[in-house]
């Protein structure tokens, strides 16, 4: 496969230029008038942050992006699913709320929000890929709706998957309740008995049966689940969790597998911000402060080219001293070392990897992380 482009720019600006003009600049010089948006629907993938976090992406920036859309006769929303945690984004409802609180709302972003799954995670749509791990990838169904992909990803760091790069915002994120819990375990959930009050609400929702109550406390028979993920969305106490159970290197493979369900057979645009990489993902109620400097925007019509432009882009930044990427470095080499050939990702959370993510979606054919970074 040959070499794929990845268009990068700094965040300086000028008098002349501002940060959204130049991404604006940055898209169009990527070939993003190369897509034939005349009223095209276009869902614009990106990550709201969750309540209390305030490290995502500006609205702002999704405002260029849904304005270059309409500009060019497109209908641009902003779209994503419903989180498989216990947090401000587990149903529609709470989502839109967070998405409104931290500035996404139509008077600010000039298009809707659209959550992809519905009101409880479970508005889906099947996509058979037949991949390694995943033959059917469970996929919120506004986002399958939609004739244009647009991921707009916040660049950062993860404390499962390593960073969470463009891979990640469309793997994960686009999965609905029960494609989530796919990715993350063997897609079955189960009980914190202490916290079940026997409601059976979770007994009324299932049409297989595999709630069991025993005095008056509910467990899961993972033998008749299905993995619908519906037991989640009706537990009035959040007592139904899924088991994140799989290795690092197989929700990788997952999500590698989960994007190209999402990007395959219609176009498809992604734009990557370096910028306010905190340690983990912006699901967090809260954000630390960044472990490196930001670095710029980017943006290519490979999202495998692109997630390893940003991955390599960071690795050559100078750690933030008082960062947990900093800390984690002082106490593993002496000041002489600290320019050592590394990982920033590992080295902020050792117990995870990125990189059979890159390898597994090079495999499968959702890109190549062979690129040309084009500076503009």
């Amino acid at each position: 496969m040959d070499k794929s482009k990845v268009y990068f720019t700094d965040f300086k600006a000028t008098g002349h230029e501002n940060l959204l003009q130049k991404l604006h600049r940055l898209m169009k010089t990527a070939g993003f008038e190369n897509i034939d948006f005349t009223d095209k629907y276009a869902a614009i993938k990106i990550h709201f942050g969750e309540y209390g976090n305030i490290a995502f992406l500006r609205p702002n920036y999704a405002k260029v992006v849904a304005d270059y859309v309409k500009e060019l006769g497109g209908k641009p929303f902003l779209t994503d699913c419903n989180t498989l945690y216990v947090g401000s984004r587990k149903n529609a409802l709470d989502h839109l709320d967070t998405a409104y609180v931290n500035g996404f709302s139509p008077l600010q972003t000039g298009c809707h929000v659209l959550i992809a799954d519905g009101l409880k995670g479970t508005d889906e749509t099947i996509v058979p890929i037949d991949g390694e791990y995943v033959k059917e990838a469970k996929i919120g169904h506004a986002i399958m709706d939609a004739d244009v992909f647009i991921s707009l990803t916040h660049f950062k760091g993860h404390e499962m998957a390593g960073f969470g790069g463009t891979i990640k915002n469309i793997g994960m994120g686009c999965g609905s309740r029960a494609g989530k819990m796919e990715q993350h375990c063997d897609g079955k959930p189960s009980v914190n008995e202490a916290e079940c009050v026997g409601c059976g609400s979770c007994q009324r929702i299932c049409a297989h049966g595999a709630p069991i109550m025993e005095n008056r406390k509910v467990h899961i028979d993972h033998d008749k689940c299905v993995g619908c993920g519906r037991c989640l969305a009706v537990c009035p106490k959040d007592a139904i969790a899924a088991d994140f159970s799989d290795s690092v290197a197989m929700l990788n493979y997952k999500m590698a597998e989960y994007s190209l369900a999402v990007c395959k057979d219609r176009p498809c645009f992604h734009v990557s911000l370096i910028c306010d990489v905190s340690p983990n993902c912006d699901c967090h109620a809260e954000n630390d402060i960044p472990i490196i400097p930001n670095v710029g925007m980017l943006a290519s019509f490979d999202p495998v080219a692109l997630d390893q432009a940003c991955a390599d882009l960071c690795n050559q930044m100078t750690p933030v001293k008082e960062s947990v990427l900093g800390q984690n470095l002082a106490h593993e080499h002496d000041e002489a070392h600290c320019d050592c050939d590394h990982d920033h990702f590992h080295m902020t959370h050792p117990d995870t990897e990125w990189k059979t993510c890159i390898e597994h979606a090079v495999k499968i054919g959702l890109g190549t992380n062979e690129y040309e970074l084009v500076r503009i």
